[in-house]
């Protein structure tokens, strides 16, 4: 994020930030700490990217310090694969941590403090299943009734609990519940599981445990070891807040404040973990990094940027409230980043041949081109051009309708960074499809002006046919039919757009982009924001459109 944006935010404070704020002039805390912690069985995505932006700048404002830490108490699902592919995400995005930790780094201090519970009376070792366990923790209208292991005597708790530990029982035998409140109105707080068995060696400590601490049991302990002063979550653990610190209190440790944020909801895609999992696993995408998920590794093969991220995230704020926020807002973001830093290309996606019959032969000329307006230093580059050139073939109409500026018979139009083109005449194939243009220059007109002082109102790019390289371009639009799943009766994938990648073939771009690797970003002129993608090879480049040029996101009034 730039520096102006950085003191746009500072003086736009959201409520978290009144917080620490607050926190820090009352002297209750000398530096912010925060954490970011994610579980690792899925690839980060754009509601991440807002926790990350704000965990992390809350660290850069008010500098104090953030960590990583992973929630990994569930062997079942994680993997070091997700791992790293999350810290590879957080740098990209441009933060670091200042302490790296796992949930599983503090798996022997957690065992320790259940058992303290045990021997406070306030945890016992349950037999019920799955579907007792709900029938007895009641509904929303009716309270839970006890499990009939409830009032196991404190000596048998902890000898099951230690034999559990010890690998005597099979998965799902039994369970360490919390002791809590049976009639409270929140369920979270009736007798919440602590512990589960799960023989499943982990990516980390391997086969040491059998047994796995809850996410809940795990939280706030794990936030009060590493003395985070402010833990942030979203909403949906606003109702967890009560048991976060019902262990604090109960275990007499060092209290945070967890303080809820509304989650990510963005318009015509998937913040699902289980749902985006299921479109790769099911093959409807090609990958975690398919371009047109919502993952940050997906948005980055797109060709998104971290700044883009960064001023979206900056923009749509933190509220206590859900919302929808607009696809558009977000690709609003991203083209008024790539404006400033794209340089400026041209390629054709459809081509049409053009010959310019007053062209000398073999005659090859190297025309100036600027690279980003925006940007004096980007410079300039020499474009080639020949006999032979392609153009769009939506540039030429044979019988131009009302308004149409470009190319028809007897027309003129200006070539970008080139001269005034006039089609004279054009060739058909037996299906009655144009397939060439005949057309003269005005060699008196370099550069787009004519000394006559006629005007044309047409520009369009081009390609020089000679030294074009053939490329594959990838259209990406958004990936469900309907703005929200939310209302959505039946099967979710029938959402799915079916138009939310067109492949192109055959397109020509100019020689400029031949040596460019994979993640460069440019602007087709005309056409849109493109990044190279891994796919790429010396032999065929393939580039994925990142946004159009049209923006049709307008700010609320008042904003």
């Amino acid at each position: 994020m730039s520096e102006e944006n950085l003191n746009e935010a500072k003086e736009t404070k959201d409520f978290i930030r009144k917080i620490v704020e607050d926190d820090l002039a009352s002297g209750k805390h000398k530096q912010t700490i925060t954490r970011f912690p994610p579980e690792p069985n899925g690839y980060l995505h754009l509601g991440h990217a807002k926790s990350i932006c704000l965990n992390f700048g809350i660290k850069q404002e008010y500098g104090g310090r953030c960590n990583l830490r992973f929630d990994d108490t569930n062997p079942t699902k994680e993997d070091v694969e997700y791992v790293d592919s999350i810290m590879d995400d957080i740098h990209w995005l441009g933060f670091d941590w200042d302490e790296l930790h796992y949930a599983s780094d503090y798996f022997d201090q957690l065992y320790e403090w259940a058992e303290k519970l045990i021997l406070d009376g306030k945890a016992y070792v349950d037999e019920l299943t799955p579907e007792q366990m709900k029938e007895y923790r009641g509904t929303l209208t009716e309270p839970g009734k006890p499990s009939p292991y409830r009032d196991r005597p404190i000596e048998e708790n902890l000898d099951l609990f230690r034999r559990m530990k010890a690998g005597e029982f099979e998965n799902g035998r039994y369970t360490l519940r919390a002791k809590i409140d049976l009639n409270s109105p929140n369920i979270n707080m009736r007798d919440p599981i602590m512990y589960r068995i799960i023989h499943q060696s982990h990516h980390r400590t391997g086969d040491k445990w059998c047994i796995y601490p809850m996410y809940d049991f795990t939280h706030g302990q794990s936030d009060s070891i590493e003395g985070i002063t402010h833990s942030l979550c979203t909403l949906e653990f606003e109702n967890h807040r009560p048991l976060y610190d019902w262990y604090c209190e109960n275990l007499g440790i060092y209290h945070p404040r967890q303080i809820e944020f509304a989650r990510l909801n963005l318009t015509n895609t998937v913040m699902s973990k289980r749902k985006l999992l299921q479109l790769v696993q099911e093959g409807l995408v090609s990958g975690w990094d398919d371009p047109r998920m919502p993952t940050i590794c997906g948005i980055r093969r797109r060709g998104y940027t971290p700044e883009a991220i960064k001023l979206f995230c900056q923009k749509i704020g933190m509220n206590k409230m859900e919302s929808l926020v607009e696809m558009g807002l977000l690709e609003h973001c991203v083209r008024e980043h790539l404006n400033k830093v794209a340089p400026r290309v041209m390629a054709v996606l459809n081509p049409l041949k053009v010959t310019i019959s007053n062209w000398e032969e073999g005659k090859v000329e190297y025309l100036e081109a600027i690279n980003n307006p925006e940007d004096e230093s980007a410079g300039t580059r020499q474009v080639p051009m020949s006999r032979t050139i392609y153009i769009e073939k939506t540039d030429f109409m044979e019988e131009p309708v009302k308004g149409y500026f470009r190319l028809a018979p007897g027309k003129e139009v200006r070539l970008r960074w080139a001269y005034y083109l006039k089609c004279e005449d054009f060739v058909k194939d037996e299906n009655g499809e144009v397939v060439e243009l005949i057309c003269t220059y005005d060699p008196e007109t370099k550069g787009g002006q004519s000394p006559d002082g006629r005007k044309v109102k047409g520009t369009i790019h081009w390609v020089d046919a000679a030294s074009a390289i053939d490329a594959e371009v990838r259209l990406y639009d958004k990936l469900l039919l309907c703005q929200s799943l939310s209302d959505v009766e039946g099967d979710w994938l029938e959402q799915l757009n079916p138009d939310s990648l067109k492949v192109l073939t055959g397109c020509k771009v100019e020689p400029a982009l031949g040596t460019v690797q994979p993640g460069y970003r440019c602007q087709f002129e005309r056409t849109g924001y493109f990044c190279c993608d891994p796919d790429s090879t010396p032999e065929k480049l393939v580039f994925n459109r990142t946004v159009s040029l049209k923006d049709s996101w307008k700010p609320a009034k008042g904003n």
